[in-house]
Formats: structure tokens, sequence, C-alpha cells
């Protein structure tokens, strides 16, 4: 099921998504401008590789920046192909600018390096010895789709659902569309497809959605624990 928009208003501009959206669409033209085996290479040091985070050192990929950790945030803005980058994109540009608009611009850009983080601490987790450099934003992505879950399940989304030979275009609820999407990402965790086969880390998107709906449930927590101080102290 591929989303194509939603019905959920929002009260501010996203700029902080759009830029988002923006860095990793610079980020992806320069990687093209990058096609030579030498260019490929040094594009390599700029992705995480598990064994090297774990370990703290360079173990033979060539790594940019000092400390390695900083390569978890290089990484993110990073993608493999422009379908990586397009899907990627497609589900931020409709997700994030009502989690955005909940959270504030400051705090929904650290919410989402924050989900960034810890989607690379559970794909370093199922493998600390993988010594595959990884790229992608679809972790941090995730957590904005475990924050849509908890904050709108009930949003109207339109869902373009393939059926076979057959497309067909339906408005489902938010928390069947990524109900959906979750599951999948559990089932095919669990059928040991985590970097491997299509090489995809199902468990980088596993963590950053459960990361996703726990800082959101924290920060919505924490927000009305202040309005009702406040309320007190009047």
């Amino acid at each position: 099921m591929i989303p194509l928009g939603d019905s959920n208003p929002r009260r501010s501009v996203p700029f902080v998504t759009w830029a988002i959206i923006a860095i990793n669409a610079v980020v992806f033209l320069n990687e093209m401008g990058s096609q030579t085996r030498q260019g490929m290479a040094y594009l390599q040091g700029f992705m995480m590789v598990p064994r090297e985070i774990v370990t703290g050192q360079d173990l033979g990929i060539p790594t940019h920046l000092e400390p390695v950790w900083l390569t978890i945030f290089s990484s993110m803005f990073m993608h493999a192909n422009f379908a990586h980058l397009a899907g990627n994109m497609l589900y931020l540009w409709i997700f994030g600018d009502n989690i955005e608009d909940r959270l504030g611009h400051l705090k929904y850009l650290l919410f989402y390096l924050a989900c960034g983080v810890a989607a690379a601490a559970a794909h370093i987790l199922s493998d600390p010895s993988s010594m595959v450099p990884t790229l992608g934003a679809s972790g941090a992505i995730a957590g904005v789709l475990g924050a849509y879950l908890i904050a709108y399940p009930g949003a109207q989304v339109t869902t373009l659902i393939p059926l076979g030979f057959f497309i067909t275009i339906r408005t489902l609820p938010a928390w069947v569309l990524l109900g959906f999407w979750f599951v999948f990402q559990l089932l095919s965790q669990g059928m040991g497809s985590a970097v491997g086969g299509r090489g995809v880390a199902y468990m980088a998107h596993i963590g950053g959605f459960l990361a996703g709906m726990a800082l959101l449930s924290l920060l919505s927590r924490r927000q009305s624990g202040a309005r009702y101080r406040w309320h007190d102290d009047y």
C-alpha cells in the first residue's frame, strides 16, 4: 500500500520537514554526480558500518568523519537510488508536517534525529559484527510514522493499493495503513530478511517506529503536565 495524501489539516508551515526533504535531495544529487569507482569509495566513508560504530574504529572502509559515530547522522541523509529516495520522501511529505505541527519546529527536528539514532541502534544491535555499510532516512521516517499512529490514528489517508494486475485507490484510517506497514516490517524481520536478500534493514524500521511512538507519548504527557501546572499556579 502506498500513501498518496492525508486529510489531516495543519496550523503551521512545516519548514523543517521541507528542509529535510531538500537536504536529502541535494545529497542524492551529489551522490549521482559521484558514480565512479573512486567517487563511490569516497561516499562509503559517510555511510554507517555497524562494527565500526561498536568498536569506534575505522576497520577497512574509509571513514571521513571523526568520531566514527557521526556517520549515524550522515548516513541518515543518503540514499541508494532514486526509488529509495522517492519512497522515503513521499512518506515524510505526507506524515511529517502534522508531527512537526504538533511538536513545534525545534522539537520536531530533535525528535527526527533521535528516531534516526534509535533506528541505527536497533540495526546495530541486530548484527553488531556487520561490515555492510548502511544508509537511508527510513529509520528516522519510521519514527514519524510511529508518532503519527499515536497522534492521529483515525486520520484518513488516500492510499494506492495494488491487487495483482489491478490497482485501486481507497481512503483508509491511518491506523490501518501504518499498522499494515509495521506488521510487514515485523514479518520481514522474522523471516530473516534484515540486511539480506534485498538488503533492507528492517530492524532499523522497527526500532525507529517504536521510538517514535514512545517519544511522542512522552512529549505529549509532558505538554499535558505543563498545561496542568500552569493552570494550577494560576
